[in-house]
Formats: structure tokens, C-alpha cells, sequence
């Protein structure tokens, strides 16, 4: 497989790497079938995304796709951050591999599962925000409950 310069620069010095302990919007999500699991903390306030970390476990794309994801929301508005598509993500990464534009599907669905986490405890509806919600509270494709 060929991975872009930008790519493995992200895999290689991830940004934003770690936990928030003050986080307001913690989202998980993975994928069963390739076994990466990213986790994205959100700290925002007034509005915007003033700090933002991950964790991912996962091959190279993951953790590059998660990178990249938090460097592309860090400073904007949650409405702005909503916007985010696993597109814009390849994209400013350079590409992928076909076999890997999963990594940036989840890199998405962390991102929108975090901010809907952050949405729930401020007392809003995630699904005003235009964030598809599960019976099980999750905003994510990655299982049966979340289609």
C-alpha cells in the first residue's frame, strides 16, 4: 500500500494525541471488522472547540485519519465541526487506500458522536443538529444498533 507524505506525517507525529480530563463531549466508535477503535474528547466553549484530543487503536490510517480529523475541527463552532466528511478528511490527507476510507468514515463518526455527547449534556437533541441518534445513545454506524 502507498501512503501519501501528509499521511505518514500524521501517523508518524500525531497531533493531538491523549485524553482531556475537563472534556464536555467524549465520543467512541470502531469498526468490528478491522478492529480500530477511535475515541475523540472535545472540550468547547461558547461554542467552539477549544481543545481536542484522541485516542485510537488501530492501524497507521486510523491514527493519521484521527489526527488529521482533530486538526481540521480545532477552532470552530460545533456547527462548523458538524460539517466534517470523512472526504474532507482523505482529502487533506492526500488520499487513501481504498481498503482504508474506513479509517476516515470513523475519524467522522468519533467526531459527530463526540459532539453529539457534548449536545446530550448541555440539554439539547443531537438529532436538531442533524446528528442520526440510536436506540443505544450512539451516533455511529459501526454496529447493528447504529445501522
Amino acid at each position: 500500500m502507498i501512503y501519501s507524505a501528509k499521511l505518514m506525517d500524521h501517523f508518524s507525529n500525531p497531533r493531538n494525541v491523549g485524553e482531556l480530563a475537563d472534556a464536555n463531549g467524549v465520543g467512541e466508535v470502531g469498526n468490528a471488522k478491522c478492529g480500530d477503535i477511535m475515541k475523540i474528547y472535545l472540550k468547547i466553549d461558547h461554542d467552539i472547540i477549544t481543545d481536542v484530543k484522541f485516542k485510537t487503536f488501530g492501524c497507521g490510517a486510523a491514527v493519521a485519519t484521527s489526527s488529521m480529523a482533530t486538526e481540521l475541527i480545532k477552532g470552530k463552532s460545533v456547527r462548523e465541526a458538524l460539517q466534517l466528511t470523512n472526504k474532507a478528511v482523505v482529502e487533506a490527507l492526500d488520499g487513501l487506500p481504498p481498503v482504508k476510507i474506513h479509517c476516515s468514515v470513523l475519524a467522522e463518526e468519533a467526531v459527530r458522536a463526540a459532539i453529539a455527547d457534548y449536545l446530550v449534556k448541555q440539554g439539547e437533541n443531537p438529532e436538531d443538529y442533524g446528528i442520526k441518534t440510536s436506540a443505544c445513545g450512539g451516533s455511529c454506524s459501526c454496529c447493528d444498533h447504529c445501522g
